[in-house]
Parts: structure tokens; sequence; C-alpha cells
């Protein structure tokens, strides 16, 4: 039992030594988030860009897949409740254009009454957000007033968004 004691003292005493040059959330191993530049479905450019100075909600989502759509009324709620500091919600759906037409999204738009852009993806958005790790839908990214990544969300894990809004608002 004592040296069982031991050994966690040790292993905190390390720990604490090892963050002690800064281990936390302000750090600067911040990643910038990848600029782009998309259609939305009315066929609008859009940039990441645009939105500097403001809380951006990266969704990447399908209308096929059960947890994007399950995750869609907290995102909505979450997007009027905090529109007036700053945060915007941009929805960048994984629908293949060729199966679901840039109408047929509206429409589903409007039935999940969705209050925020959604875009269409390419390959290179893909690749600078999720490089050559697979893709799980629907992954969420928070992104800073400053265009840093301040957190990775995958999966429909309900109130983990706001959590991380919270901490940076």
């Amino acid at each position: 039992m004592r040296s069982k004691l031991k050994s966690i003292i040790i292993a905190v005493f390390f720990a604490a030594l090892f963050c002690s040059s800064g281990c936390n959330e302000e750090s600067s191993s911040l990643i910038a988030a990848p600029n782009f530049v998309l259609s939305d479905i009315s066929g609008q450019a859009v940039s990441l860009k645009e939105y500097r100075g403001r809380i951006v909600l990266l969704d990447f989502w399908a209308t096929w897949c059960g947890p994007c759509r399950m995750s869609i009324p907290e995102m909505v709620k979450l997007g009027e409740k905090y529109r007036e500091k700053g945060v915007v919600i941009l929805g960048i759906s994984l629908d293949d254009a060729n199966r679901v037409s840039n109408e047929q999204l509206e429409s589903f738009k409007q039935k999940q009454k969705i209050n925020y852009r959604i875009l269409r993806h390419d390959m290179k958005v893909i690749h600078d957000y999720f490089g050559n790790e697979n893709v799980s839908i629907p992954t969420l990214f928070v992104i800073d007033q400053q265009g840093s990544i301040r957190d990775k969300i995958v999966g429909y894990r309900p109130g983990v968004l706001e959590n991380s809004l919270r901490r940076i608002l």
C-alpha cells in the first residue's frame, strides 16, 4: 500500500513539473482553423474568414446520419441563445450532391427549423479538418474569435457543446 501511494505522489510531482511550463487551455498549442470558401445551398460563396471576430461552430453532418439529426434541435437552440454573443453556426453537409440536391437540403432545413447556413463540402475542407483520419459525423469544431480551433466534439453528446462554448465566452 505504501509503495502504491509513493508511486502516485511521484507521478503527481512529475505531472506538476511537466505542466509548470503551461498546461492550460490558453496555451500556444492552439491550431488555426483552416480557411475555406464553400457554396451554401443558395449558391452563395461563404468563407470562414468573413466570420473572424465571432465564435464559429462548424458542424460536419449529413441528412442520413441519425445522430446528426438528433443534434439539430440543440444546435438551433444554442444558435438562438448565443447569437447576441457573436456565435455563428455553419453546417457543412456531407451529403452527396448527386443524390441530395440543394432544393432537398433547403426542404430538410425548413422541416428541421434549422436557423443557420448550410454549406456544401468539398474534398479540400474534409482533408483540411480531418487530415488522414476517418471522418466521423457529426463532428463539430468550436472556433474562437481569433480563428483558432478550441474544441473538437465527435458524436452527439447533449450538453457538451454548450459547456465548450461557455469556456470561451
